[in-house]
């Protein structure tokens, strides 16, 4: 299959040895209440990203791909929170505080988990991760080389952050990876601005971007 209109250039792919990855789709950084606004950030600009999400999901799903979650997660004991990430910012709560949706970031909490619209089903790899990238301190990529995965669809928030880190990360393991555009988001809209502008710079240096319309349409519709 071809995405036509992705950026730099048409996108080929093969749905069985294509990943959608949606990062960090989770009620901590995405509803009210969260970490994501104890930090100071808006994020209603987070939540507008959800509906073309769970459109391109659905898709994906109705095409038989494999899906990919991954959650910002830590131990209880923070035992992989190094010191300067928990201390970084000197914020009003930190990881591992308590906070209106339970311990901020801490596996298993309610404040951890992805929101409802976008929840995975039986057979969806979900991963928690400890660092910014899926990959860091995590068995996706074992996870992926085990299901012949070779291109890798990205969504999730932040763009600049834990999104563009990931698809650092496999550009550097070999995949060709693919940023949704309306799939993605940040609380800061000229960082996502530039993030697409950087993935898709010199050729595709990152990789391609495109919309989730334009992954639906090469799906034929689902």
């Amino acid at each position: 299959m071809q995405i036509a209109q992705a950026l730099p250039f048409p996108y080929d792919f093969d749905p069985k040895s294509t990943a959608l990855v949606l990062i960090d789709m989770q009620r901590d950084f995405i509803e009210p209440g969260g970490f994501g606004e104890t930090l100071g950030n808006d994020v209603s600009l987070l939540e507008a990203i959800v509906p073309a999400t769970q459109r391109v999901l659905a898709a994906w799903r109705g095409a038989g791909g494999l899906v990919v979650h991954t959650r910002e997660a830590h131990r209880p004991d923070l035992s992989d929170c190094p010191p300067a990430k928990r201390n970084r910012g000197n914020p009003t709560l930190r990881i591992g505080d308590e906070g209106p949706m339970g311990r901020i970031l801490v596996a298993g909490e309610p404040g951890n988990q992805i929101i409802e619209a976008l929840a995975p089903v039986a057979g969806e790899i979900v991963i928690d991760k400890p660092g910014k990238g899926a990959f860091h301190a995590t068995e996706l990529h074992e996870l992926l080389r085990a299901r012949g995965i070779t291109h890798l669809l990205f969504g999730g928030v932040t763009t600049e952050v834990c999104v563009q880190t990931s698809m650092r990360e496999a550009n550097d393991r070999g995949y060709d990876g693919l940023l949704l555009e309306d799939c993605t988001e940040s609380y800061f809209p000229a960082f996502k601005t530039a993030t697409v502008e950087m993935v898709r710079a010199q050729g595709g240096i990152v990789g391609w971007t495109a919309t989730g319309g334009q992954l639906i349409e090469a799906l034929g519709g689902a």
